[in-house]
């Protein structure tokens, strides 16, 4: 079937789903195959649970009916359909992608730009080869800006991204050392993660919004139409701000070139958060939005995805950072943590994971600085700070550190907890 006969089959059933157990009336199935399992085997099931077709690519499970669709490679046509309807509605889209900070910029730029516009955004870390065309498969007509957050932990999984999202205007929040085991090196990050401006190079009337104090993107930004923001005034920025306070809260004041300061006293933890609020207030200073309504923005914004999050228990305050960590964000964190001036301080850091050969260097580096840095109530969580040359307490896993909380539960400290979030630590706020 080809997609625009497929397309017209979406306009009557928009909703896409790829779970059998998750199948509203109506829908449409996509048959995807994943390393455990394979989604033709649910097509029967899919159809029993409400939906309107299915969508398969392997023979033998179509069967002769016309709710069965046979194509040559599901996901593929998952993409190509996603991207006909991207381009049919033809909707403002802004790319967001980078090594840090990606999923916190999004929700920040959608949250400024609801200020004025009907705004789409990627929901949670729907960033992936499939997240991404369903996201814009939730495209409607009353849709006037798109928020599309783009992640890759291989080299050319950008460019397939983009070329599916074909956005407008772009945003490389940052690169750093992270997926170093899939990227090969810090130079194949940087590349990965310019695919996205390599794109919009070749696009007419594409814009990006850079942080021009941030010289790997400086090194890459040739030829594209750029437009600023940073904390130095120096540079040729559009949106300017600076760090006023941040104990713990971030607060900071930000203006546009020769216009008025204002201040924004946010709910986020961590002084390097203020590139992530300026990247959102430069992008809704673009579109127009009010700079009174993005300081309201900017302010009411409330993290609730394990990200630069203050959670205060009965026992403890507890700073939340555990939905990743890689080099580049965890000694971010760390020199936030340092500088905050509160007390006691206790700091449970999980394994960085995905570092190949320079994961035992780089975590020396953190208890070094732990170490030179006078933090010295530390717990360290997974094998590979298991394997650090350190006198702080070390832990194989989660479930070893629960143990001991259910024990010996400590009280009356700002705890910073982070890690990758396959050392789930997401799991001990709870008992803290």
């Amino acid at each position: 079937m080809e997609i625009k006969e497929l397309y017209e089959i979406f306009k009557k059933h928009p909703v896409i789903t790829t779970d059998s157990r998750d199948c509203p009336e109506g829908s449409l199935f996509f048959a995807l195959k994943g390393a455990s399992f394979n989604g033709n085997a649910f097509a029967d099931k899919a159809l029993e649970q409400g939906c309107a077709y299915v969508i398969v690519d392997e023979p033998e499970y179509c069967k002769d009916d016309p709710r069965y669709i046979l194509t040559d490679d599901c996901l593929k046509t998952l993409q190509d359909l996603a991207h006909h309807h991207r381009m049919t509605l033809g909707t403002k889209i802004v790319g967001v992608t980078g090594t840090n900070g990606k999923t916190t910029t999004k929700e920040l730029i959608a949250t400024v730009l609801s200020k004025k516009y009907n705004v789409l955004y990627t929901q949670g870390n729907f960033n992936n080869h499939i997240g991404v065309p369903k996201t814009l498969l939730q495209l409607r007509p009353e849709h006037e800006i798109a928020v599309i957050e783009m992640g890759a932990n291989h080299p050319g999984e950008i460019k397939t991204l983009v070329d599916i999202v074909e956005p407008d205007c772009g945003i490389i929040t940052n690169v750093g050392k992270a997926h170093i085991e899939g990227f090969g090196s810090f130079e194949g990050v940087i590349r990965t993660k310019g695919e996205l401006y390599d794109y919009l190079r070749g696009k007419s009337d594409s814009v990006v919004f850079i942080h021009n104090e941030n010289e790997y993107l400086k090194g890459i930004s040739q030829g594209l139409r750029l437009i600023g923001y940073g904390t130095d005034p120096k540079d040729d920025n559009s949106v300017f701000g600076e760090v006023t306070v941040c104990d713990p809260f971030l607060n900071f004041q930000w203006n546009v070139r020769d216009g008025a300061k204002h201040e924004v006293r946010s709910h986020l933890i961590g002084s390097y958060n203020i590139y992530n609020m300026l990247a959102a207030a430069c992008i809704g200073n673009f579109f127009g939005v009010g700079e009174q309504d993005i300081t309201e923005a900017l302010e009411n914004y409330i993290p609730s995805n394990n990200r630069s999050q203050l959670t205060v228990t009965d026992k403890n305050k507890l700073i939340v950072d555990t939905y990743n960590a890689n080099p580049t964000s965890m000694a971010a964190a760390l020199r936030n943590f340092r500088d905050m001036q509160v007390s006691p301080k206790m700091a449970i850091l999980g394994d960085m994971r995905e570092l190949g050969d320079i994961s035992d260097e780089e975590h020396q580096k953190v208890v070094d600085f732990l170490r030179d840095n006078g933090i010295t109530n530390v717990w360290l969580v997974g094998s590979e700070f298991g394997k650090t040359r350190c006198d702080f307490r070390k832990f194989a896993d989660v479930e070893e550190v629960k143990r001991e909380l259910s024990q010996h539960c400590p009280e009356g400290e700002y705890i910073l907890i982070k890690g990758s979030n396959g050392i789930r630590l997401f799991e001990l706020p709870s008992l803290l």
